[in-house]
C-alpha cells in the first residue's frame, strides 16, 4: 500500500528518533487511537471474540491491523476479524502474558508490542483528570505552551468525530488571581464530556512535555463566555460525524462502556 497511515507516521518518528521517549509515547497514544482488526480463530459470537493467539517462547501473540486489507494480505484467504480500538484491545489483553503483534510482514509499522508494553498503555488510559470547579475571570491569548502539546491537542480532538463543535485554547485567570491555560469546548454532547476531558488528559500525557495542568470547560454556544474565548483562543475544529447513509456500526466492540469477552 502506497498511502501511509497515521499508525505508518507514527512509527516512522519513533523509529528514527530512538532515544526519543517523545515520539515512543505519540506512537502508543496513535496505537490506542485508532481502530485495529483483530484476527479470530473463528466467528464472533454475539459479544464474545476468540482471537487467534500465536504461541511464542516467551509469551503468546495476537495480531492486530489498522486496515482490513492488511489483514487480509497477512493471511492470505478469508479470516475472521473484530474491529477494535486499541485502547479496548489493551485493557482486555493487559496482565494475561500477551502480546500485540501490529501490522506484521505488510506495512511500515509492523512491530511487536511485547506485554509490558501493553498493560503499561492500559494503565496509563485508566488515569482520569480531577474534577475542580472555578470561576473564571478573565481569559487571554495561551502563551508558552510547546508546539507539540499544540499538535498532541490538535490529533486527539481529530479523533473525537461529533462529540463537541468545536474547542478554544485560552490563557485564564481565575477570580482567586491563579493562572493556567484552559481548553473551552462549545455544544459539547453532555455525555461526551468526561470523555473529552480525559481525551485532553492523554494528550498531556503522551505529548511527554512538563507543561502543568491543562483545565478543561465546557460551554453552550449561545453562552456570552463562548464568544469571549472565540475572541481570544486558538480554535480546534472537531470532525463532524458522519451522516446516516455513511455510518456503518462495527461490531463487537462498537460500544467503548460493553467490550466484548474474550472466549
Amino acid at each position: 500500500m502506497s498511502d501511509l497511515t497515521p499508525l505508518d507516521q507514527a512509527h516512522a518518528l519513533m523509529d528514527v528518533n530512538t532515544e526519543d521517549d517523545t515520539t515512543r509515547l505519540r506512537f502508543y497514544e496513535r496505537l490506542a487511537d485508532v481502530e485495529l482488526f483483530v484476527l479470530l480463530s473463528k466467528e464472533a459470537e454475539g459479544e464474545s471474540i476468540s482471537p487467534e493467539l500465536f504461541e511464542l517462547p516467551e509469551h503468546a501473540v495476537v495480531l492486530v491491523f489498522d486496515t482490513e486489507e492488511r489483514l487480509a494480505s497477512f493471511v492470505g484467504k478469508p479470516a475472521p476479524y473484530a474491529a477494535l480500538s486499541g485502547r479496548v484491545i489493551a485493557a482486555m489483553l493487559a496482565g494475561q502474558n500477551i502480546g500485540l503483534g501490529v501490522n506484521l510482514e505488510v506495512a511500515p509499522s509492523s512491530v511487536m508490542v511485547p506485554p509490558e508494553a501493553l498493560s503499561w498503555l492500559a494503565q496509563t488510559l485508566t488515569h482520569a483528570p480531577d474534577e475542580v470547579e472555578a470561576r473564571a475571570q478573565e481569559f487571554s491569548t495561551p502563551a508558552g505552551l510547546p508546539e507539540a502539546l499544540i499538535t498532541a491537542l490538535d490529533q486527539k480532538l481529530s479523533t473525537a468525530v461529533g462529540l463537541a463543535k468545536c474547542a478554544y485554547l485560552v490563557g485564564v485567570t481565575y477570580d482567586d488571581g491563579a493562572k493556567s491555560h484552559l481548553l473551552g469546548f462549545v455544544d459539547a454532547i453532555p455525555d461526551a464530556q468526561s470523555a473529552l476531558a480525559k481525551a485532553v488528559s492523554e494528550a498531556l500525557t503522551f505529548s511527554g512535555i512538563e507543561v502543568g495542568a491543562l483545565d478543561v470547560g465546557f460551554f453552550d454556544a449561545a453562552n456570552p463566555v463562548s464568544a469571549q474565548l472565540a475572541r481570544a483562543g486558538l480554535r480546534f475544529d472537531l470532525p463532524e460525524p458522519p451522516t446516516a447513509a455513511e455510518y456503518t456500526p462495527t461490531v463487537p466492540g462498537s460500544d467503548p462502556d460493553n467490550p466484548p469477552k474474550l472466549r
